[in-house]
Parts: C-alpha cells; sequence; structure tokens
C-alpha cells in the first residue's frame, strides 16, 4: 500500500517558510554585531597624532553623544592609502535623512570613491546605522554605515571644518557662490589641503534650509535634464564624490604650483578658521551693525546674506576673523559709549 504523502505544493511551501525564518534570525543576529559594533566605535577614543590629515590618523568626528572624539579613518581602497589630506579630511553630511536606504546607499556611494567619513544631522530613524533597511542598502560598506556620528544640528556637524559646500537642487539669487560639481570638487581640492572640509547634502524631500544654505562656504548644482531633475540622495552623493576622487587622484601641476606660489613668495597662508569662529564672527558683527543703525532687524533684507556671500569668497583665515571681531567689539563699545553720554 503506498503511504499517504503530502501534496508537492504544500512542501515547496513549508521548505520556503523555513528558509525565510532562518534568514530573518541571521538578520536580527547581524543587526545585533552592528549595533555593538556601533556602540564601543562610538565609545574608543584612539591616541592623538602629529599630522591629522594622514590616512589613518586620528581626527576630530562626532559621537551619539554629540562630543568631539578621537577616531581613526582608513580608506580600505589601496589607491589612496598612501594619499594625505582629501580623502580622509573630507566629511560627508546628510541633514535630516528620511529614510534608512538613502543612508545605506549613500554609505555604499562613499566606499566606492575611497571616502569613509559620513556625518547624519538628526536622522528621522534613530540608530538609523543598524536599520536592517539601511545595512541592506549599504552592501558591503557596513563599515562606513557603522562608523557614521549622528549628531544634532548642522552646526555640530561643522565644528573643526574650514570650508564646506552645500549641494542644492535649485540655483539661488542670494547666498554662498554657485558651481557645477566638476568645480567644487576644484575648489574642495585646494581647500582640503588646508584642513577638514565638508559636503552637505539635504534632506530628500525638502532639500537644505535657506539658513543650511548661508552656512556653507559655496553651493553645487548638478545641471541635471530641466524636464526631470529628480536625483536619489545617494546618487547625489556619488556624483560628487566622484568628481572628488578624480580631482584628488589627478596630478594637476597648476593647481600645486597656484597653492605654492604664495609661499614662494614669502606669504605663507595663515590657519583657516573654522565654521564655529566664521558663525561667531557674523553674529558679532551683526550685533554692531544693529548698534550703529546700518541693519533694521526688523528689515534687515538680504544685508547679511550678502556679506555672508563676500566673505565666503575670501576664504578666511583665523587671524581675518579675528579682525573683523575686533572692528565689531570696538563698535559695540563706542555705541555703549555714545548711549551712556546721550543718557
Amino acid at each position: 500500500m503506498t503511504p499517504n504523502r503530502q501534496p508537492r505544493g504544500f512542501i515547496e511551501a513549508a521548505l520556503w517558510r523555513e528558509s525565510a525564518a532562518i534568514a530573518r534570525c541571521k538578520l536580527r543576529r547581524y543587526s545585533r554585531v552592528i549595533r555593538s559594533k556601533t556602540q564601543r566605535e562610538t565609545t574608543r577614543e584612539a591616541p592623538a597624532i602629529r599630522n591629522p590629515h594622514a590616512v589613518g590618523a586620528t581626527i576630530p568626528v562626532f559621537s551619539l553623544q554629540n562630543s568631539i572624539v578621537d577616531h581613526p579613518h582608513h580608506s580600505s581602497d589601496p589607491a589612496v592609502a598612501e594619499l594625505r589630506g582629501g580623502f580622509t579630511s573630507t566629511r560627508f553630511v546628510l541633514v535630516e535623512p528620511s529614510h534608512p536606504g538613502n543612508v545605506g546607499a549613500a554609505a555604499r556611494a562613499l566606499k566606492t570613491m575611497g571616502f569613509s567619513r559620513l556625518v547624519l544631522v538628526s536622522p528621522r530613524v534613530p540608530h538609523v546605522q543598524s536599520d536592517p533597511e539601511a545595512i541592506a542598502m549599504a552592501s558591503g560598506a557596513d563599515d562606513v554605515l557603522a562608523s557614521a556620528h549622528v549628531v544634532p544640528t548642522l552646526a555640530d556637524a561643522l565644528k573643526g571644518v574650514h570650508w564646506s559646500i552645500a549641494l542644492t537642487a535649485r540655483l539661488r539669487e542670494y547666498g554662498p557662490p554657485q558651481w557645477t560639481p566638476r568645480a567644487a570638487a576644484a575648489a574642495a581640492h585646494e581647500q582640503a589641503v588646508h584642513g577638514e572640509i565638508a559636503l552637505v547634502f539635504g534632506n530628500e524631500r525638502t532639500g537644505l534650509s535657506n539658513e543650511d544654505v548661508e552656512r556653507c562656504s559655496a553651493l553645487a548644482h548638478i545641471p541635471a535634464n530641466p524636464a526631470y531633475s529628480s536625483l536619489n540622495l545617494a546618487q547625489a552623493v556619488q556624483v560628487l564624490a566622484y568628481e572628488l576622487r578624480t580631482m584628488y587622484l589627478s596630478a594637476d601641476d597648476a593647481v600645486a604650483s597656484a597653492l605654492s606660489a604664495p609661499a614662494a613668495q614669502g606669504e605663507p597662508f595663515g590657519a583657516r578658521a573654522a565654521s564655529d569662529e566664521i558663525e561667531s564672527m557674523f553674529r558679532h558683527l551683526e550685533s554692531a551693525l544693529v548698534a550703529i543703525d546700518f541693519l533694521d532687524p526688523a528689515n534687515p533684507k538680504k544685508l547679511m546674506s550678502r556679506l555672508r556671500r563676500l566673505f565666503a569668497r575670501s576664504g578666511l583665515e583665523r587671524e581675518e576673523v579675528n579682525i573683523v571681531r575686533g572692528i565689531a567689539k570696538h563698535i559695540l563699545l563706542k555705541a555703549k559709549r555714545t548711549g551712556d553720554d546721550a543718557s
């Protein structure tokens, strides 16, 4: 007598359910490993070394607790393993990313171009580094994703940065100078010689606010098809990362000569001012302009935006920032004395 047999479709369904259960179990286990690794990375401090721009150097980044820590950044790309500067001094900042998948895909885009520094400003999904969708879209760039640092504001993300560029989907009448990605990469190549730089990308739906744009030194705009210019966040990161990689790896003698010319003439570059120092200068200057009635707070128009654009073109050094703040300080003191005499 033939023994009873289950229908073939039933067996296949049971095997499929068992395979799916095993896959879910593995994914949960992998997520726990990634989460544990992230926690270890954000609490570990590495010893400081003399050259902050060498590959493998310890450089300031931000922990999940918003404190500056020393964290080593290595590139897995053998083509850049011996290079200094650009690849380790460039941060990619995503402001309020909405979708974990885009964060993971952005990490993948960075790693394919030899970069590793990813900073997330107030992402919508907490602990996005360990989100299964982000891990899946990272597709092997798990190290870049796991070492991404989360901060609450763009100001925190730009601490220690002396030059930054904001990617915008639309051209703007006011604000910093605007370049194509290739021109922006050339400027970044020059600025990376002097210290930390950052590329700033906005939210998938709303992009960057005017305040965030004005905080940056320059703008980049991808000249896509005007009839359909919708780029995914990770695609935009890929375009800028590719242009930067090309520029960083190129042996551009003209740029090297231009950078060495001031030193040859006895006029070496001074230390570049960091983003937070420049922001403090603007607040100080604005207070001084209000004190002498040059700026009306109730009707400021575009005065501060134009001043930001003016200073952004100059590439401020720390000493120059101190000079402007000194001028603002004396304006405020003079205005206070005048007010006291009048009373």
